[in-house]
């Protein structure tokens, strides 16, 4: 089968297209056959070694977490899901033909695969850091990073919780962001400013899910450090704001993105796609950033 590797720590040129074997399924493990799968920041950030001191990598390594497709082996010990079913969810080295699941979900009808392998961990994560920053009803949250694919699921899922939100976003995106039902406010000088005169009101919680050295503007808004969660930013716990990089309950969090989907509560928005082929294109669009949606690799016609 044709996947993604790359064989050393760089920038997105060392990743090349390979002739292997297909991964084997261990036991809770299901294998699909990859229709489109996710592109996450996090992607590239693991292939330029940014997380080797605590996520070290093999070599030759593949690449990608998240993925949509057809189930074609179920692991022992798995129960609810069979040969045949199209899923989608989060594994391993998922830019491929072929790659394993460890948690999944079974896809809505009227999913495209491409709009589902754009859900999995940006979705997860925004109901995780939304739980971490105590977000109530009635509350508004300022969201920095409002329009990619972590924070259009944040804005969505707030807003739908009765959440006010302000998001940060780059000016082009804007529109996008009022479409979600959030208030947008620009990046650069002067941020603070600008978020005060956008909000209703007070500004209670505030997630960074971009990374853009604003975590002490953020604080200043909300007053209290302990209620602002980035995903981004390593220097967030010596400002005494929370730092959020492990999954929790993966499972629980896909079923509960499935049945936001099915009440059409929740969407996702395929803003650029590339194919199998194009993988060092896609992790460089995917690091420029100013996304409204998500990017997904294509790897078989759906």
């Amino acid at each position: 089968m044709k996947a993604v590797r790359f064989d050393e720590y760089g920038g997105p040129e060392v990743l090349y297209l390979a002739d292997v074997e297909p991964p084997a399924t261990g036991p809770g493990e299901i294998r699909i056959a990859v229709h489109a799968a996710g592109v996450n920041p996090a992607d590239g950030n693991i292939r330029a070694g940014y997380y080797k001191d605590f996520l070290p990598l093999s070599f030759p390594s593949g690449t990608g977490v998240d993925a949509a497709g057809i189930v074609d082996e179920v692991g022992t010990g798995v129960a609810g899901v069979a040969v045949g079913d199209r899923v989608f969810g989060n594994g391993r080295s998922t830019w491929a033909e072929q790659a394993v699941l460890t948690s999944w979900a079974k896809m809505p009808d009227g999913l495209s695969f491409d709009q589902a392998a754009g859900y999995p961990l940006p979705a997860e994560t925004a109901l995780r850091i939304l739980r971490l920053a105590q977000v109530r009803p009635g509350e508004t949250l300022l969201v920095n990073g409002a329009s990619g694919g972590v924070g259009s699921a944040v804005l969505q899922i707030a807003r739908h919780r009765g959440i006010t939100v302000v998001g940060i976003a780059s000016e082009p995106n804007h529109e996008y962001v009022r479409r979600l039902g959030a208030i947008p406010a620009a990046y650069g000088d002067g941020l603070v400013d600008r978020v005060r005169q956008a909000a209703p009101g007070a500004i209670d919680a505030a997630l960074d899910v971009a990374g853009s050295g604003v975590l002490r503007e953020l604080i200043e808004l909300t007053g209290d450090a302990s209620r602002v969660v980035s995903i981004a930013d390593f220097g967030a716990e010596a400002l005494g704001a929370k730092l959020s990089a492990r999954n929790e309950d993966f499972p629980a969090a896909l079923n509960e993105v499935a049945d936001l989907i099915r009440q059409r509560k929740f969407t996702t928005r395929v803003a650029r796609s590339f194919p199998l082929a194009a993988a060092r294109e896609a992790q460089e669009s995917s690091a420029l950033g100013h996304v409204a949606g998500r990017i997904v690799v294509t790897v078989q016609e759906s």
